[in-house]
C-alpha cells in the first residue's frame, strides 16, 4: 500500500520561486514543483512528503524561520502562504513526471528518470532517479552549475577524489562516481537526508560512495583526508562561517564548487574565501541565485 502523503506548499513571487524550491528541495530531500496563477501572478511551490513525517506546527514554524532568513538576504518572498494538506499518492507521481527533464551535462552525464527510454551516449555515465519521495532532480539552477563543474573537472587520466558537503539526497555524489572519480565521500547532518542518499546510490548501483552522517559546523579544523574537489551546495552564512573547515579538506590547488547563494550575498562568501587563499575561476547567475568554482592556494 502506498504510504500517505502530504504536500507542502509556499505562495510566493515569481522572482522567488526558485529559491523557495530549491531550498524545499534540499530541506526535505526531494524534488519540487511549481504552478504559476495566471491571474494572481503568484508561484506555488509544493513537495510531497510522508504524511507520518510531518509534525504540522513544527513543519510550519520551521518554514516560517527559513522563509524570513530568505527575506533577510534580500529576496522578497511575501505572501509565502504556508499550506500543508494529506493528498492521494498518485498526486506526487503525475506531479513529480510532469516537472521533470532529462539533464544532458556536455554529453557526458545524462539524469533521468527510471521509466525514460533514452538512451545515453557512447561513454556517457547515467544517474538514474525514481520518482519516489527521496531524490532531487537538479532542475534547479544552483544544483545543475555543480554538476556541470563536476563533469568539466573531471580528468580522465588521473585519479580523483570529490567530497560532497550536505548532500541531501546523494545526487552530486552519485553524479561525481558515476563519471569515475575514484574516492567519493559525502555527508549530511540529517539522519534522514543520509539513509535516502544510501538507498539511492543502491538505485544506481553505487557501493563506492562513503556516506556519513556529520555535522560540519562540527568536525576537526584540521583533516589528514583531503579531496582533489570538494563540493557545497550550502547556506551564504554556513559557508563563510565555516571555509576554515571545508579549507582544510581541499588539497593544495584543489577545487570548491560553491552553490546555494543567493546573488546578493554571493560577494561576501567570494571575499571570505579571498581571505584564505581562494581564487575564483568562474561564476554565473541564473535568477537570483549565484554560484562559483574557487582553486585552493597551492600550499598553506
Amino acid at each position: 500500500m502506498s504510504p500517505a502523503l502530504s504536500r507542502i506548499s509556499i505562495t510566493t513571487p515569481p522572482e522567488a520561486e526558485e529559491a523557495v524550491a530549491s531550498w524545499l528541495e534540499g530541506e526535505f530531500g526531494q524534488s519540487s514543483a511549481i504552478y504559476r496563477d495566471a491571474s494572481s501572478g503568484l508561484a506555488t511551490v509544493s513537495v510531497y512528503v510522508s504524511s507520518s513525517a510531518v509534525d504540522a506546527h513544527v513543519t510550519r514554524a520551521r518554514l516560517r524561520q527559513r522563509l524570513a532568513m530568505l527575506e533577510n538576504g534580500g529576496l522578497k518572498v511575501a505572501p509565502a502562504q504556508i499550506s500543508i494538506r494529506r493528498v492521494p499518492p498518485r498526486d506526487w507521481s503525475e506531479s513529480w513526471r510532469r516537472h521533470f527533464k532529462i539533464i544532458d551535462i556536455a554529453g557526458r552525464l545524462l539524469v533521468k528518470p527510471t521509466w525514460s527510454r533514452r538512451r545515453p551516449k557512447a561513454g556517457q555515465a547515467v544517474v538514474l532517479l525514481d520518482p519516489g519521495l527521496s531524490f532531487g532532480t537538479g532542475q534547479h539552477a544552483t544544483t545543475k552549475f555543480c554538476l556541470e563543474q563536476l563533469v568539466m573537472l573531471r580528468r580522465s587520466d588521473s585519479v580523483q577524489s570529490l567530497l560532497d558537503a550536505g548532500t541531501g539526497s546523494g545526487i552530486l555524489a552519485i553524479s561525481a562516481a558515476k563519471p569515475g572519480y575514484t574516492l567519493v565521500e559525502a555527508f549530511d547532518f540529517d539522519a534522514a537526508a543520509v539513509r535516502t542518499a544510501t538507498e539511492n546510490c543502491a538505485l544506481n548501483g553505487l557501493n563506492s560512495v562513503n556516506l556519513k552522517r556529520l555535522d560540519l559546523t562540527r568536525l576537526p579544523r584540521r583533516s589528514r583526508v583531503k579531496f582533489d574537489v570538494v563540493c557545497a551546495n550550502l547556506l551564504a552564512d554556513l559557508l563563510v562561517a565555516e571555509r576554515r573547515r571545508l579549507r582544510a579538506r581541499i588539497k593544495p590547488g584543489g577545487a570548491i564548487i560553491l552553490a546555494g547563494i543567493l546573488a546578493t550575498q554571493f560577494q561576501d562568501v567570494e571575499r571570505a574565501f579571498a581571505e584564505i587563499g581562494f581564487r575564483r575561476l568562474q561564476a554565473r547567475t541564473e535568477k537570483e541565485w549565484r554560484s562559483g568554482l574557487f582553486r585552493a592556494p597551492e600550499a598553506g
